[in-house]
């Protein structure tokens, strides 16, 4: 059975859906994106401390997604090219949910998959070490960062990441991440 967005869009939506963002991820999304969840927060009645992991967590995926999604070609059949990706913040009894999805090649998998199950392995206080770690030797890789992203998400919600890659052809797979904070 072949990998269906809206069907994925539709599962992921089971709650009170605070923003979702489909479609190219440029600066003016993520700009956008940022000011409507703050406001979110502004009128919410949320512990202050939830809120704002809940905004740093958001603020990291949409940057990993605008740094780290691939360019996609048109012929893929999903409507966009370029920067594709998909965001959304959904509060959920208890807790919220950040989750994100773009296509990789599926030569990425590897690396993606051993790189969060490596994360996903850490104790908090190794994940700690890894951060201060990456920190003090001020590696920054071609995309900006030193592969900090996931790994600041995992220290600041102390929750594992959930991640799935469904087949979507022979060339992709979609790769999807839910990080939850409580």
């Amino acid at each position: 059975m072949k990998f269906d967005l809206l069907e994925w869009r539709k599962l992921k939506n089971n709650g009170e859906l605070i923003i979702e963002h489909y479609g190219e991820i440029t600066p003016d999304v993520i700009t956008n994106s940022l000011f409507d969840v703050e406001r979110y927060f502004l009128h919410s009645k949320e512990n202050s401390s939830i809120k704002k992991k809940a905004y740093n967590v958001f603020v990291e995926c949409i940057q990993n997604l605008f740094h780290h999604v691939e360019k996609i070609p048109e012929q893929l059949g999903i409507g966009f090219s370029g920067n594709f990706g998909v965001i959304m913040l959904v509060k959920e009894k208890g807790f919220y949910r950040v989750s994100t999805g773009n296509f990789i090649k599926r030569d990425r998998f590897a690396f993606l998959k051993d790189r969060i199950d490596q994360i996903n392995s850490l104790t908090d206080l190794e994940v700690k070490m890894l951060y201060r770690d990456i920190l003090g030797n001020e590696e920054i890789s071609k995309k900006g960062g030193g592969g900090l992203g996931m790994i600041d998400i995992v220290r600041k919600t102390g929750n594992k990441l959930e991640y799935y890659f469904y087949n979507y052809n022979e060339n992709y797979l979609f790769f999807s991440l839910d990080v939850f904070i409580s």
